[in-house]
């Protein structure tokens, strides 16, 4: 009984992280009604409420550009911060926030690049992602491309894209071309599917992140994160000394 109960005695349970010790946010859709993330100024303002109280210093707001549908442009972004950064003034909440753009990988894309029009944050990084069906058949030229001009390209949540879960090498050929990897801290939480907590785990234990985001849209993705504060992955990713969360 005694080997039994060894064999199969449970880890012991962590404390919960703070995540103070991430710091900065770099994908989230706060900024009302341009995207599928918050709807209006009242949600913005109740999720950056709780990045304050789960302690963020910082938030660098990622609103979806798209040229079939989320026909976001700089001035549209930047407006919508001004408002959201006179609201919180208003309120007197205290927290940095600052924006980029989430690009998805399209033809639009490679317009932006060629007049080196894009939305960046640190240090001239740009956040894209791809089409959650089928690796773009562009995909290498596009990041070579946003090389060229001088853009660091990061990869928005490449656990979430199937087609890469049997060919796991994939990160580390991209890493190896230069992108850097950006997890979304719901895929450790289970929100998407197991398979895809599975391979975000598997990345964590590779070491595979450069930064990690919250990927929030809504006040109830900070709360699924809030209540894995405790997994060992959440853990691993704090003690990561390189995180580029931290630096940001």
């Amino acid at each position: 009984m005694n080997l039994f109960r060894k064999i199969f005695k449970s880890e012991p349970k962590l404390q919960p992280i703070s995540l103070s010790t991430f710091g900065t946010d770099i994908h989230c859709h706060l900024i009302p009604g341009i995207d599928d993330g918050s709807p209006d100024m009242e949600s913005s303002i109740n999720m950056i409420k709780k990045y304050v109280a789960l302690g963020y210093r910082k938030i660098i707001t990622t609103p979806h550009i798209m040229c079939d549908y989320y026909k976001n442009t700089p001035e549209i972004i930047l407006k919508g911060l001004e408002d959201v950064r006179n609201e919180l003034q208003k309120q007197n909440i205290s927290i940095e926030i600052s924006a980029a753009a989430e690009y998805n990988l399209d033809d639009g894309l490679e317009v932006l690049i060629a007049k080196k029009q894009l939305l960046t944050f640190g240090d001239n990084h740009v956040l894209f992602e791809l089409p959650f069906m089928n690796e773009p058949q562009n995909f290498q030229e596009t990041v070579f491309n946003l090389q060229m001009a001088g853009y660091k390209p990061v990869l928005a949540h490449p656990e979430r894209y199937s087609y890469w879960y049997n060919n796991f090498e994939k990160y580390d050929e991209l890493k190896s071309r230069g992108v850097l990897l950006q997890l979304n801290l719901l895929s450790l939480a289970g929100h998407y599917s197991p398979q895809t907590k599975k391979v975000a785990e598997k990345m964590v234990e590779a070491d595979l992140i450069d930064v990690v985001g919250t990927d929030c849209h809504r006040l109830e993705h900070l709360i699924t994160i809030e209540e894995h504060l405790t997994s060992k992955y959440f853990h691993r990713l704090a003690d990561k000394t390189n995180l580029m969360n931290k630096f940001l």
